[in-house]
């Protein structure tokens, strides 16, 4: 049997720059062995983001685990990233951040979450599908296919209104 972890979310500060760095570098290094790159997301100017972005850190027993950066437009929620500690993966951390950006998108008026992917993260494509996102469009990018993906709200989620955490 495992034990829920104690967690909590807040707003990321620009005091927060070198966490949010060094979460999604940790990440997606898993990724550059695939791809041959470093993901979009380990180049990103963090101290920007965490100024033009919503970022929202997940902490879990004190310690931060996962994040999710998502900004309002016109038309959607859209998911710039999710990153979660590899150590935290599979836990359900990532569905949590996900059901919260639900809450966010409707508290905005938006209709629906968007999010863009690299076609070679099968395993992240997946679960987006399994919790209601639809692939939209799939385009070339330098270096593979860029999978762009949906989810209005309102489609059906296996997930808990609390966001639990289910694997």
């Amino acid at each position: 049997m495992s034990v829920d972890p104690e967690t909590e979310i807040r707003l990321a500060t620009p005091a927060d720059v070198d966490r949010v760095r060094d979460l999604v570098r940790t990440a997606y290094a898993k990724w550059v062995p695939l791809i041959g790159r470093e993901p979009l997301p380990m180049t990103a100017d963090y101290a920007h983001a965490v100024q033009a972005h919503r970022i929202d850190l997940l902490f879990a027993d004190g310690a931060l685990a996962a994040l999710i950066e998502t900004a309002v437009r016109p038309d959607c929620l859209w998911i710039e990233n999710i990153a979660v500690e590899p150590d935290r993966q599979g836990q359900g951390l990532g569905r949590r951040l996900l059901a919260h950006a639900e809450r966010l998108a409707a508290e905005a008026g938006r209709g629906e979450l968007r999010l863009l992917t690299n076609a070679a993260f099968a395993a992240n494509i997946a679960l987006y599908e399994r919790l209601g996102y639809a692939v939209r469009l799939r385009e070339p990018h330098p270096g593979g296919v860029a999978v762009h993906m949906r989810k209005p709200l309102g489609a059906p989620s296996p997930l808990p209104a609390d966001g639990g955490n289910t694997t």
